[in-house]
């Protein structure tokens, strides 16, 4: 039990006897996605579901194509191939226009060992104009495929490549899977693949990629949300009825691999702690076994309460995170539990320990409530993950995954009935099974990396058997035209129908907001205090992110492994998040199971123990994230620049809420215990509902649970917003970070406008022509143009107080400053040179109109817009005048903002990168260089 401490706030009255939670099988008979399913003459299968709760429709295709079917000395073509895939076809110049136009969102695309996929979600009366589209590239892509097409994307996938393996860890999915697998197993090679065989990848092989496995045959295509099979069907008739049916793919022979003996493997690299890994091949998601192992690996590392959390973590205190889980995909599984090292501890004494939590596990098994929560919990995410109608995770999605991996659109169903009569026996059997195997074991240990990423990720025999050098001077040969079609009509959107929302007030004082929403049996709340991380300005640096944390380390009647057991028991999740302004206590709950889900959130906020065991885990927890944020290049840019942009001002805190190294060791239980006074009161606190509950019901509940809460007698903190900011200076600061791959640019420059600023949306129009988006300028010229980045944004902060702009670019190491000089061009550019263009304009404000519907799908959207507009002062119907205020800003209002916003001088540049690949870039630029060395935490040494 942990030791308890005096209660700083008055105690809620005790909620009567609880109704039962609801049980697995309950849960399992909610989820439900009926459907219609009918095949073309040339084999493309069409399924449909329906849904009207928004007037959009997704549009999800899967092709039965991914990396598992690259040849040797093609790794990564199918990925490759997907971006090409949005480079424009034959009557489509270019696919993201116009569906951007058009009110997409998303569009976007991926790749992985068993599939491409491609999924937009339109306007209902964009449906045809998308089916034109999609039907178009599968029918008539080639002959738009050029050779400029093919390099430039090239370069952008290459610099994907380079901004994965940048990262701490990075390398390690290599290893796993040429560990797991023999050289030519269709999972052992990498997604990415390896930069050789994009180097050697020609227009012959891009055209005879889509000739062999993109015919209408080898899709499922889903549409799901506003239409009906009826509809459906002869449209898809009409778009796609012509295009001619493809081979057959090949099926592929793969399947799990046991390794003769156990291997072990240290590799080192620039990382802040040891990591030890534990990784078996398994089977794929139609093998019997599949739903056992997914539970047992959930309970093993994924729950809140898993065995190594509460062994390792809480227990012995020998790491500072465990993970544990089971990727599944078609034909095997990858099998990981992990540790990350707690600094100090010798590795013998955490390899014995990781291995005890194991071998217990399958010896033993788990028991029936741990089966229980981490069924319930999971069936609990799933019912959330109806929500959506489309992208990559909804009903869409869904159903398609199921028609391609076992021919069963409802396959889902089967899973989650296999999951919901899982016993504990079940689920040891199939842990013993497969885990008892001989283990691949992996240790990422700090130091110098000394394994080369772009070598990496590739069949695996290139060193002994080179690849035939493709002939890049051969030319492919020339392709007959394509039909000529012209783009349908879009037909008109209607307005935005926003969640009605009603508002009462606690008896304590505390405002209530509720959007109803019968969507699906769950609900979210936000209960939002007038704090955030810019309250360290007056307390400690990392304080409110600690005492946050520690919320759900133990109450003065709970410990953190009942807390966490009690939260999956209900299909809840409780958990706290903060930005600059505000900290929150946040909750995900089953509407069946919310009255003690409210009892439970209440006691994690107005109960914390801050016990000194508690706090001595959390802060060395979040030791270990500042160090491995310190790690992160773009985590340590964003850090730098905050700092550097704001000075003493208190928006100078590090954004990530977790201080300095100083801070942290100085930190105490106490000074939690009196900023939980301070911060966490009932006169700084909101709370917002969305989802499935009436007012009639929520507010009695709210009621039990904070109504008791009184405010202390202390006036309430006031924070400093008005403090003055540096004046903007244009300089460079070049943080060295050695063997960088990449290059990560940020810059920055406060704006004089503040969060409660009217007649903001100007400048987000001018923003989004600029920066943010696919589309944007910067992202058209540095990303698509030149290929030099996976992608570039901008964007402008919705801070409380002065808000700031921001351009982030990770960018290949030997163009940094290639890169600020484009940067600075297109900026500069805009209006003066190229105000904004005809289609520009309709992009971001008919375009964004039409998204609207899209963007308030699920109740956690409507929950942030309800929550934003209160603490910016908003109106409450703001997004639904938003088209009005959109179409009352011309061209002309637009390019004004960017003239007096977006403009780079005075810009604040932080590069994190290898300074002796980037300092002799930066001589041209005419900016004074600063050059300082990565922190000395971000890659120490590990206790043997």
């Amino acid at each position: 039990m942990h030791s308890t401490a005096p209660s700083t706030t008055t105690a809620a009255p005790s909620a009567p006897q609880q109704p039962p939670a609801a049980s697995p099988q309950e849960l399992v008979a909610r989820v439900d996605i009926p459907y219609e399913k009918f095949v073309l003459a040339n084999g493309l299968t069409t399924i449909v579901h329906t849904d009207r709760k928004a007037p959009i429709v997704a549009i999800t295709a899967y092709y039965k194509v991914g990396s598992k079917n690259e040849p040797r000395g093609r790794t990564g073509f199918a990925h490759l191939y997907e971006h090409l895939f949005f480079g424009g076809s034959a009557n489509v110049p270019n696919f993201d226009i116009p569906l951007e136009g058009a009110g997409s969102t998303p569009t976007n695309g991926s790749t992985w060992y068993d599939r491409t996929n491609y999924v937009e979600t339109v306007p209902t009366g964009a449906l045809d104009l998308a089916l034109f589209m999609e039907s178009d590239r599968m029918g008539a892509l080639l002959p738009a495929v050029t050779q400029d097409k093919l390099d430039k994307q090239r370069g952008v996938v290459q610099n994907e490549k380079r901004q994965g393996d940048n990262q701490p860890y990075g390398l390690a999915e290599y290893v796993v899977s040429e560990g797991l697998f023999p050289v030519g197993h269709p999972y052992r090679h990498s997604t990415i693949g390896s930069m050789a065989d994009l180097d050697a990848a020609t227009l012959t092989d891009v055209r005879k990629w889509f000739t062999d496995h993109y015919g209408p045959n080898n899709v499922v295509l889903v549409l799901s949300g506003d239409i009906d099979a009826a509809t459906a069907r002869p449209k898809v008739e009409q778009w796609f009825g012509a295009i001619p049916k493809g081979p057959e793919i090949a099926p592929v022979a793969a399947g799990p691999v046991t390794l003769p003996a156990p291997i072990s493997r240290d590799m080192a690299d620039q990382v802040p702690v040891l990591r030890l890994s534990r990784d078996w091949s398994g089977p794929g998601l139609n093998d019997a076994d599949a739903p056992a192992l997914r539970i047992g690996m959930h309970i093993l590392g994924g729950l809140a309460s898993s065995r190594l959390d509460n062994e390792l973590v809480r227990g012995q205190q020998l790491a500072v995170s465990v993970s544990a889980s089971a990727q599944i995909f078609q034909q095997v599984s990858f099998l990981d539990a992990s540790m990350d090292v707690k600094p100090g501890v010798e590795r013998a004494a955490a390899e014995a320990a990781l291995d005890k939590v194991i071998a217990d596990f399958l010896a033993r098994g788990p028991s029936e409530d741990e089966v229980r929560r981490a069924v319930v919990s999971t069936l609990s995410g799933e019912i959330g993950g109806l929500e959506q109608v489309g992208g990559f995770s909804g009903k869409g999605a869904t159903l398609a995954e199921g028609q391609v991996y076992s021919g069963d659109p409802a396959k889902y169903k089967a899973d989650l009935e296999a999951i919901a009569a899982l016993t504990p026996d079940a689920v040891r059997a199939a842990m013993q099974k497969w885990l008892g195997r001989p283990v691949y074991k992996i240790a990422v240990v700090p130091g110098q990396r000394t394994e080369d990423g772009a070598k990496m990720g590739g069949w695996g025999d290139e060193a002994t058997n080179p690849p035939a050098a493709a002939d890049k001077r051969a030319k492919a040969p020339k392709l007959a035209p394509a039909p000529k079609r012209s783009f349908p009509e879009v037909a008109p959107v209607g307005e935005l129908a926003f969640p009605a929302i009603e508002r009462t007030t606690l008896s304590n004082g505390i405002p209530v907001a509720l959007a109803r929403r019968t969507a699906v049996p769950k609900l979210v709340m936000s209960i939002d205090f007038d704090a955030g991380y810019v309250a360290d300005a007056l307390d400690t640096p990392g304080t409110q992110g600690l005492m946050l944390d520690m919320l759900e380390e133990g109450t003065t009647s709970r410990n953190a492994t009942q807390i966490a057991e009690e939260q999956e028991r209900l299909g809840a999740s409780i958990g706290t998040d903060a930005t600059l302004d505000s900290s929150s206590l946040t909750m995900s709950a089953l509407s069946a199971n919310l009255s003690p889900s409210l009892s439970l959130a209440a006691d994690v906020l107005l109960h914390p123990a801050f016990a000194q065991a508690d706090f001595d885990r959390a802060r060395g927890q979040a030791q270990a994230e500042l160090a491995q944020a310190q790690s992160t290049p773009s985590a340590l840019a964003s850090r730098t620049l905050g700092g550097e942009l704001f000075g003493t001002h208190p928006y100078a805190q590090p954004g990530d809420g977790l201080g300095t190294e100083t801070s942290l060791a100085a930190l105490t239980p106490e000074a939690l215990r009196a900023a939980h006074a301070k911060w966490l009161r009932p006169d700084l606190a909101r709370i917002t509902v969305v989802g499935d509950v009436t007012m009639a019901e929520l507010k009695p509940m709210l009621e039990k649970a904070f109504g008791g809460w009184k405010a202390p007698a202390a006036p309430r903190p006031a924070k400093l917003l008005d403090a003055a900011t540096p004046a903007p200076a244009s300089r460079i600061v070049l943080i060295d970070r050695p063997n960088s791959p990449q290059s990560v640019i940020l810059a920055g420059r406060v704006l004089p406008l503040t969060g409660r600023t009217a007649n903001e949306e100007p400048l987000m129009l001018a923003n989004d022509v600029v920066g943010n988006g696919f589309l944007s300028r910067l992202n058209a010229d540095i990303r698509e143009d030149k290929g030099w980045s996976y992608g570039v944004r901008s964007g402008v902060s919705q801070s409380t107080g002065p808000r700031f702009l921001q351009v982030m670019a990770p960018v290949q190491a030997d163009r940094t400053g290639d890169s600020i000089r484009a940067i600075v061009k297109d900026m500069s550019a805009f209006p003066a040179k190229q105000p904004v263009s005809s289609e520009e304009y309709q992009r971001v404000t008919e375009g964004a109109i039409r998204a609207l519907p899209n963007q308030f799908e699920t109740n956690g959207a409507v929950l942030s817009a309800i929550v934003k507009n209160d603490r910016l002062g908003r109106p409450e119907d703001y997004y639904v005048r938003l088209a009005q205020t959109y179409r009352g800003i011309d061209a002309k209002g637009i390019g004004a903002a960017a003239a007096r916003y977006l403009q780079p001088a005075d810009l604040t540049w932080v590069i994190v990168g290898d300074r002796k690949v980037v300092e002799p870039q930066l001589k041209g630029l005419g900016l004074p260089v600063e050059v300082r060395p990565a922190p000395a935490g971000a890659a120490t040494e590990q206790g043997e």
